[in-house]
C-alpha cells in the first residue's frame, strides 16, 4: 500500500504541491524520458523549491546553468542572475545562502580553481548550498574533455562530496542533497559531481516524477546559525574577528570549528544512507578474487569489464561509491572483504581516488591495491584496456 506522506494542501509560489522528500524521491510514481545530464538538473532544480542560483559559463556547465536560468523565467526559481566571474558567483552564492536562501550553482574545471577559495569559507560559514560539478580537465594545455582531477583539490574544502555515474543517479542525487544538507546537525555545503560530458550532455532514460510536486521550502531558522536578517546584520554574523587576534582563545576556535565542520559531513552518513540507499552500491559476486573500487562513469567501465571477467570464469565484483566526501570506509571495507586483488579505474592522472581507497584499507585489508587503469585527459576508458590491466595479476583463458 501506498504511503499517504504527500497528504497536504500547501504549496509553493511556483503552485507546486509541496510533499515530503521521501514522496518525491520513493514513492511518487514516475514517467520514462529521455534527457542529457544538463537537461536533468533543470528538472531536479524545478522539484527543488529552490530560492536563489547564480550562474557563469563556463564549458561543460553551461547548458545547465542557461536550463536553471529558464527555470527562473518559468517561475521555478526565486532568483536567478549571472555572477561577473567564478569567484564572484562562489561568493554571491554564499550571500545568498547565508542571508537563507536555498542555493545552488554549477561549474566545471578551470571555473572550480578560480573559485575555490570560496570552498572552505561555504563549510565554514555552514551554508547548506549546492555545487553541481560537472567535471573537465584543467591542465595545460587547455581542454574541455572530462578528467575528474579538480575533484582532488575540493577533497579537504569541508564540503560533502557525491558521485553520480549517470542521469538518473544525477536526478535523484541533486534533490536529496538539499534535503541531507539541510538537516539541523549537518548543515555544510554538498558537491554533486558527474564526469563532464559523460554524464551532462549523453542522452539517456530516467524516470521522472511530475513536475507538479516540489520539496519543502528551506527553513533557515532551523539552521545550526542564524541568517543574516534585519536583526543579524553581516557585522554580526562574523562575531569577534578571531583572525585578528594571535593567541591561544584563536588557535583553539579555528582548530575547533574545523573539526566540527568535519563531524558534520560524517553526520550526514545516516541521511545518505537512506537517501541513496547506502553509500555503497555493489555489482557481481559476493566473494570476489577480482574487485573493482570506483566512482562515476568508471563505475559503468568496471561493469562491462565485470560482465566479460565472468564469462571467462573470473569472480568479479564492482565496488561504486556513492560519496566521496564523507568517505564510506566501513562499507568499502566490508565490501571488498576476501578480495585478492583491488583495481581502482579512474579518469585523472594522479590517482586521487586509489589514494583514498589505500588509506581506507590500510592496515584493515590484505587485498592488494592497484591504482589501474588510470586515463586522463579527457581519454576513453575500453573495457581492453581494464582487462588488460587484471591480466597482469589474474590468469584469464
Amino acid at each position: 500500500m501506498t504511503k499517504r506522506s504527500d497528504m497536504t494542501a500547501e504549496k509553493n509560489w511556483s503552485g507546486q504541491k509541496i510533499v515530503s522528500p521521501d514522496y518525491l524521491l520513493f514513492e511518487a510514481p514516475r514517467e520514462k524520458h529521455f534527457m542529457t545530464g544538463s537537461e536533468v538538473v533543470k528538472e531536479a532544480m524545478k522539484r527543488c523549491t529552490v530560492d536563489a542560483s547564480v550562474s557563469y559559463p563556463i564549458t561543460p556547465q553551461s547548458e545547465a546553468a542557461h536550463l536553471i536560468g529558464e527555470l527562473w523565467a518559468e517561475g521555478y526559481i526565486g532568483t536567478y542572475f549571472r555572477g561577473e566571474n567564478e569567484f564572484g558567483v562562489m561568493s554571491e552564492v554564499a550571500g545568498c545562502a547565508m542571508a537563507g536562501s536555498r542555493t545552488v550553482t554549477t561549474t566545471s574545471g578551470p571555473g572550480t580553481l578560480r573559485a575555490m577559495e570560496n570552498f572552505p569559507m561555504w563549510s565554514g560559514t555552514r551554508i547548506p548550498c549546492q555545487l553541481i560539478l560537472m567535471a573537465r580537465g584543467i591542465n595545460s594545455p587547455l581542454t574541455i574533455q572530462p578528467d575528474n582531477l579538480e575533484v582532488s583539490f575540493l577533497l579537504e574544502t569541508g564540503c560533502m562530496i557525491w558521485y553520480a555515474e549517470n542521469v538518473q543517479e544525477l536526478f535523484d542525487m541533486t534533490i536529496a542533497a538539499f534535503i541531507v544538507a539541510e538537516k539541523p546537525d549537518v548543515h555544510i555545503p554538498i558537491i554533486t559531481a558527474v564526469d563532464g560530458f559523460f554524464v551532462s550532455h549523453t542522452r539517456e532514460s530516467v524516470m521522472l516524477p511530475a513536475d507538479d510536486i516540489a520539496l519543502p521550502p528551506y527553513d533557515p531558522y532551523a539552521a545550526p546559525l542564524p541568517p543574516i536578517d534585519s536583526e543579524m546584520p553581516p557585522g554580526r554574523f562574523l562575531r569577534d574577528p578571531f583572525v585578528m587576534k594571535s593567541n591561544y582563545i584563536s588557535y583553539a576556535t579555528h582548530a575547533s570549528w574545523q573539526w566540527e565542520v568535519r563531524s558534520a559531513a560524517d553526520r550526514s552518513r545516516k541521511y545518505a544512507k537512506h537517501f541513496l540507499k547506502g553509500l555503497v552500491h555493489t555489482t557481481g559476486d559476493d566473494v570476489a578474487d577480482v574487485v573493482f573500487v570506483a566512482c562515476g562513469t568508471a563505475s559503468h567501465q568496471a561493469k562491462e569489464a565485470h560482465r566479460e571477467l565472468a564469462k571467462l570464469g573470473v569472480t568479479c565484483k564492482v565496488v561504486k561509491l556513492r560519496t566521496i566526501r564523507p568517505f564510506p570506509t566501513e562499507e568499502l571495507i566490508e565490501a571488498t572483504k576476501g578480495a585478492k586483488y583491488i583495481f581502482v579505474p579512474e579518469f585523472n592522472v594522479t590517482g586521487w581516488l586509489y589514494n583514498e581507497v589505500v588509506k581506507a584499507l590500510y592496515g584493515r585489508s590484505e587485498s592488494e591495491v592497484i591504482g589501474k587503469p588510470r586515463v586522463a585527459g579527457g581519454m576513453s576508458m575500453p573495457v581492453e584496456e581494464i582487462l588488460k590491466e587484471v591480466a597482469n595479476f589474474v590468469k584469464i583463458d
